[in-house]
């Protein structure tokens, strides 16, 4: 790592900024300006470190679009000024502003890191410190030519850097909390931190940073299970306004062949709803073409999410509906990759940029 790198920090609330008040033996918000002198070590990291904080913090389970926009608005004004960025969040939505990040950062070249701990930083035990050195290192980390090592938004805990449209909170009581399970992690901390540098995404023709921080909310996560009745379908699909669903099916993409449930589905889809399957299984991809019951699905107009996970399926059709495309042009996006965030061949590649050249 090159010494002198500045870094910013962003603390947005979490466990990780708990520090034990020594008289009452409360947790309290630590005041990063203090960060220091709360985290010595980290005057032996060799880069100059700032922080910026959300006011008041957020705890992770009250996190809103709203909240994504203030993040990357810090980090677009803060971009020139710094060679890369620790986000610092609760562990419970931070694959879903992570992954949001991800797609609002168009034109990434700088190294975006997301961290938190299970307990407090004050603790005695805490994960908290190693985390946030190690991030740091790791937004500080350079090739041989300068340029960043890991120039892209990332999720790093307990040993395990990855993509952050990859990862998923697994665990609720374990240091390590998050996998990437359809995705190799980008690096291991160890004695030493040892980079997959083959699997770090890098802007083919970097064009500038430029953040799009639209997004609508009018999306539903729709869970299938065995007795799942009609008026339960019904009324999440007749929501008023909506315009997007992330349908977490079965195995590798399959649902109920019953006729009330394809019609329900397909009535959504003629009012120019957008429904994207994933599956509800932690590892593996869908293939609507690989049983009846998921061919039926991609007949009527479903979008194969692939090896998305929920949440970088339901951000990004968030971001896509908030740009303003077409139900045509989202479906054909949500089977790209803009992000990394899908595993596909490029066939779609062409479309892609197309879409984003007309946009500009």
């Amino acid at each position: 790592m090159a010494n002198h790198r500045s870094i910013l920090l962003i603390y947005t609330g979490g466990t990780i900024g708990m520090v034990e008040n020594p008289a009452s033996g409360a947790l309290e918000a630590l005041d990063f300006t203090y960060l220091y002198d709360n985290v010595p070590e980290l005057r032996r990291i060799g880069c100059e470190i700032s922080v910026e904080q959300l006011t008041p913090p957020i705890d992770s389970s009250a996190i809103t679009p709203q909240i994504w926009e203030q993040i990357a608005t810090i980090i677009e004004t803060n971009y020139d000024l710094f060679d890369g960025f620790v986000v610092l969040h609760g562990t419970d939505t931070m694959s879903y502003t992570a992954s949001a990040l991800s797609f609002m950062l168009e034109g990434l070249s700088k190294p975006v890191v997301f961290t938190g701990s299970q307990l407090p930083i004050g603790k005695l035990r805490t994960d908290g410190k190693e985390n946030l050195i190690t991030a740091i290192e790791i937004a500080a980390a350079t090739l041989p030519d300068g340029q960043p090592r890991v120039p892209e938004v990332t999720i790093f805990f307990e040993n395990y850097l990855m993509r952050a449209n990859r990862a998923c909170k697994v665990s609720a009581d374990q240091f390590n909390a998050f996998a990437s399970f359809n995705y190799p992690e980008l690096a291991y901390a160890g004695i030493d931190i040892r980079y997959n540098d083959k699997m770090i995404y890098r802007e083919e023709k970097p064009r500038g940073l430029k953040v799009n921080k639209d997004f609508d909310p009018n999306v539903v996560i729709l869970k299938l299970f065995p007795g799942i009745t009609p008026e339960v379908v019904e009324a999440i699909l007749g929501v008023p306004r909506l315009k997007g669903v992330v349908l977490e099916t079965f195995g590798s993409g399959n649902a109920p062949k019953a006729d009330w449930f394809i019609e329900a589905l397909s009535r959504a889809l003629a009012r120019g709803v957008v429904i994207v399957n994933v599956t509800q299984c932690p590892r593996g991809y869908v293939d609507m073409g690989r049983y009846a019951t998921g061919h039926g699905l991609q007949e009527i107009g479903l979008v194969s999410g692939f090896d998305s996970t929920t949440e970088a399926a339901l951000t990004k059709l968030m971001h896509l509906i908030g740009l303003g495309y077409s139900s045509e042009q989202i479906r054909e996006l949500m089977g790209c990759s803009l992000r990394g965030e899908i595993s596909i061949d490029g066939a779609h590649e062409s479309f892609y940029h197309g879409i984003f050249k007309q946009r500009g």
